[in-house]
């Protein structure tokens, strides 16, 4: 005879719900950086869109409200002539015409080299690439393996990136030629000749190229979720102005237009230009 004081053990019912505790306060919760599916960027904990390319991410891949103030992660990354920044992830980096790093030039193999990340260090070693690795000014052996340093160069067959850390300046320095440039006369300030506006701010647009994005690096800041780090530029010369949309994650629009990626179109005074949800205008200086 069953006792009913006698405590039973149940069979466990596949189709009956179980009911777990959730975490408490008193137990601490591991927070990871959040990963751009896009341009593979980290992101700090509790970012709704990419810090790099502007993507918005779904509510599913970040932690809503980042209530415990973690801070944005910063990742070593390399960096390109242009200051465009190919970020590295823990662990293997492939880098090559295929790969996590992917460099799209003739010289370069499909599977040139790795880079791997280990803690705070950054290492490099050529996998029997056609046209090697060079760091330094060095060209490493087959398979073998080297520490990287802040600023060193790496060149992958003809292509230079250059190593930056965290603990560097936040904005990205754009590698600079190592020879002494001599200055024929002293430097003349140049008046701007037309100016950008933004939502009816005006910002001064420099002879030559301006660059437009939300990272601080950038010569104006625009500071909208839907924009990319590196989203546009603006050249000026003495006899018109050009925008290129650099491959942003959203696009640009002008006149209600999609532009195409990386192609210099010429700019009129009446043009209208979205990027993101601001709308900006090219005024010419009488």
């Amino acid at each position: 005879m069953t006792d009913p004081n006698r405590t039973q053990m149940l069979p466990t019912d596949p189709n009956r719900t179980v009911m777990t505790l959730a975490p408490t306060a008193n137990v601490t919760q591991t927070l990871q950086p959040v990963q751009c599916p896009v341009c593979k960027t980290f992101n700090g904990p509790g970012m709704v869109y990419c810090i790099e390319c502007g993507l918005i991410f779904s509510m599913s891949d970040a932690l809503p409200d980042d209530a415990f103030g973690a801070p944005a992660v910063r990742l070593p990354c390399l960096v390109d002539e242009s200051g465009r920044e190919q970020h590295l992830r823990p662990g293997d980096n492939l880098v090559g015409r295929e790969g996590d790093i992917l460099l799209m030039d003739a010289k370069v193999s499909r599977k040139h080299a790795v880079i791997r990340m280990e803690g705070s260090s950054v290492f490099v070693k050529d996998l029997g690439s056609t046209n090697g690795t060079t760091v330094r000014g060095e060209k490493l052996a087959p398979d073998a393996e080297i520490e990287l340093m802040a600023g060193d160069r790496v060149e992958f067959g003809g292509v230079g990136l250059t190593l930056s850390l965290p603990g560097e300046s936040a904005a990205t320095q754009i590698p600079v030629s190592s020879k002494t440039q001599s200055i024929a006369a002293p430097p003349t300030v140049d008046a701007s000749r037309a100016t950008l506006e933004i939502d009816g701010e005006p910002f001064p647009l420099k002879p030559g190229s301006n660059t437009l994005g939300r990272k601080d690096s950038n010569d104006i800041v625009i500071s909208d979720p839907y924009v990319s780090g590196s989203h546009a530029t603006i050249e000026v010369t003495e006899s018109e102005i050009l925008l290129t949309d650099v491959g942003s994650t959203n696009g640009t629009m002008l006149n209600g237009a999609r532009m195409v990626p990386n192609e210099p179109v010429r700019i009129n005074p009446d043009d209208e230009i979205m990027i993101g949800a601001k709308t900006l205008r090219i005024r010419l200086k009488e």
